[in-house]
């Protein structure tokens, strides 16, 4: 009997995993800083609208770079291409003034009906994002 995990595949599993983890990390550490609300200090306090929020571009994020990690053909094509998706991740946030005007201040101020739908928005961009990356 055959190991399916071998040392290669067990090494390029944790390269693509922390790549992943850390386009994932910087990716909503700039939202949080393009944003017009401090999500982290606004979640510390117990704002539900925030963490809603914050929460679905946490997914909104994951869905592309998981994509990525999946057709990737290097480390460097998951990053260049996760730099990508936090992008679209921002013009997300920016069209959803669009719809809900001052958005920002609304998740501040604690409404989880703005929260809920820039999340759903943040998820939905992420969705879209993900399937126009696979080949």
């Amino acid at each position: 009997m055959s190991f399916v995990i071998t040392p290669h595949a067990l090494g390029s599993f944790v390269a693509y995993l922390l790549t992943g983890i850390a386009v994932w990390a910087i990716a909503l550490a700039v939202y949080a800083l393009v944003t017009r609300h401090g999500e982290f200090r606004l979640i510390r306090t117990g704002n539900s609208a925030a963490a809603i929020a914050f929460g679905g571009a946490a997914i909104g994020v994951a869905l592309p770079v998981s994509s990525v990690i999946t057709h990737a053909v290097s480390l460097l094509d998951a990053l260049a291409w996760g730099a990508v998706a936090v992008v679209f991740q921002l013009i997300a946030y920016g069209v959803s003034h669009l719809f809900v005007p001052n958005i920002s201040r609304k998740i501040e101020a604690g409404d989880t009906a703005a929260g809920t739908f820039l999340a759903a928005a943040s998820i939905a961009i992420g969705l879209m994002n993900a399937a126009a990356m696979t080949p």
